[in-house]
């Protein structure tokens, strides 16, 4: 590790009370040049030496148009799917594509699986921004869940900019619909990340809306649940965040792409603003340097207060969804052992 200390430049916002200081009551932010934070010891050596790492300027990025999209996101997708591409077997899972009303899903399935969880089945929706991992680059949390003993369908469901907004929520729509016409639904759980924890949300908002059973219970970890740039940990974590970095650029032109002019704040876009009530029993998961960390903390406080049971959990020093990125990581496991043991006690044998 070549620095203890990580410098994050050119101007973060700080936020300052305006009766602080009437003099500027034109304006509620104030630039500064740098913010240095040091290497946290609380981390995990894999975390400390991922923090340590420079990190690269794809975040900056503003499509132009479809065509630099799928060049942006053709080149990530052959990325992942290299890294990913003996984490079959090195995660001892199967994985078949498949078909369900016309959607593309992958069945991820492991080689053992517990008793208890036989009957029980896995809807998983992948991260991306609503953008990237097409194919079987989407398939990072499928794996790794399914490995822990669960029968995981992962959705490859459509993506701007080719398809908008609702393009994604109503392949959602599809695959949910067939598997509760096929398995008691308190035997069904619903988990994604990032985008994936937007739209677990999305579709149990969804669902509600148009009557359909509800998950016997769900994993949003660090769910986009709001598409515009609200909440304090978009400015407290801006530059902090070592994996998104910033909503300014790559992360707000895929909010737009997606929303294809459609108010953000419609609950299946930015699920943060529906109606909580009646949610199944969920648990949230984010980081102390994660840019949705107030996305994550407003959902469960909108599901507290609706009376839900809802758990949060947060691990120092993680950033966006590097439980995904770091799989071997301290903090992965506990990721991830918090989820296998949540669904073990809410879902229905």
């Amino acid at each position: 590790m070549r620095s203890t200390r990580r410098q994050i430049l050119s101007g973060a916002a700080m936020m300052l009370p305006l009766a602080a200081n009437p003099a500027r009551a034109e304006t509620t932010c104030e630039r500064i040049s740098s913010r240095s934070f040091p290497i946290p010891s609380t981390a995990s050596p894999e975390l400390q030496a991922h923090i340590a790492t420079p990190v690269g300027s794809q975040w900056r990025l503003v499509p132009a148009s479809k065509k630099v999209w799928h060049e942006i996101v053709n080149a990530s997708t052959a990325i992942i799917e290299k890294r990913i591409a003996d984490w079959p077997q090195k995660y001892r899972v199967t994985v078949r594509e498949d078909h369900i009303g016309g959607v593309r899903v992958y069945w991820v399935l492991p080689d053992v699986v517990p008793q208890s969880n036989r009957e029980r089945l896995l809807v998983n929706f992948h991260g991306g921004a609503y953008v990237f991992a097409p194919g079987r680059s989407c398939l990072e949390d499928a794996i790794l869940m399914a490995s822990r003993g669960f029968r995981v369908v992962t959705v490859d469901y459509r993506m701007a900019p080719d398809f908008p907004y609702p393009a994604a929520i109503d392949d959602a729509e599809t695959v949910w619909r067939h598997f509760v016409g096929k398995i008691d639904p308190r035997r069904l759980g619903v988990f994604g990340t990032s985008t994936g924890g937007g739209m677990t949300l999305a579709l149990v908002h969804r669902a509600k809306r148009k009557n359909l059973a509800l998950p016997g219970a769900i994993w949003a970890g660090t769910p986009w649940s709001d598409l515009t740039e609200t909440g304090d940990s978009y400015f407290t974590n801006q530059y902090v965040d070592d994996a998104l970095v910033s909503y300014k650029g790559i992360l707000e032109a895929a909010a737009k792409a997606y929303a294809g002019g459609h108010d953000m704040r419609e609950p299946e876009l930015s699920p943060v603003y529906g109606d909580f009530s009646y949610f199944p029993p969920t648990i949230l998961t984010t980081g102390t340097r994660d840019l949705f960390l107030s996305n994550t903390v407003r959902v469960h406080r909108k599901l507290r207060d609706a009376g839900i049971t809802a758990e949060l959990t947060v691990i120092e020093a993680l950033s966006h969804a590097q439980f995904v990125a770091l799989p071997n990581s301290p903090e992965s496991h506990q990721v991830y052992g918090d989820a296998v043991n949540f669904f073990s006690r809410t879902l229905a044998a």
